[in-house]
């Protein structure tokens, strides 16, 4: 799929995927939920966390991980806390433009990776108020396993929103 439809796509994904309501216990279900998906279906190595805006709520490994999954995650939720849009969109985004986050907004590696697995956590008449992240996965995979699991809590058809196999 051209990076055009993708990032379109994604930006449906990012308007359709709202949450009624978002508090701890929600973080745990939703994140316990992408924890069980992970182990069903045997995932070698996956992070999950979630968070609300410095502050974090759900985090689980899954398989063997390493300590750098955890920047991982922390410097693609960075990226999100940034442009309330996906990493992987802002990815995608900078790639088609022969550009990334440092030569276009200055903004360290070291802190902001523009690699797909989070995903802006939009909650009704409170607008966007942390992320989901996965890592461990090619990265489109981690994007859509999260849109996945956010289509299963607001009872939305997963297929229509996923992105296409690349």
């Amino acid at each position: 799929m051209p990076v055009t439809e993708d990032l379109a796509h994604i930006a449906l994904q990012e308007r359709e995927l709202i949450l009624d309501h978002f508090d701890e216990s929600r973080a745990w279900t939703i994140g316990s939920h992408l924890r069980d998906l992970a182990v069903t279906r045997q995932f070698p190595s996956l992070v999950i966390d979630i968070r609300r805006f410095g502050q974090p709520l759900f985090y689980a490994t899954v398989g063997v991980t390493v300590p750098d999954q955890a920047e991982w995650i922390r410097r693609k939720s960075n990226v999100v806390a940034r442009f309330h849009r996906s990493s992987y969109a802002m990815g995608l985004e900078m790639r088609h433009k022969n550009s990334s986050l440092f030569e276009r907004y200055g903004l360290p590696i070291a802190d902001y990776a523009e690699h797909g697995g989070s995903f802006p956590l939009r909650v009704a008449n409170a607008g966007i108020i942390g992320s989901i992240t996965a890592s461990g996965l090619p990265q489109r995979d981690d994007h859509n396993f999260v849109v996945e699991a956010l289509c299963s809590f607001i009872q939305r058809d997963h297929a229509e929103l996923r992105l296409s196999p690349e």
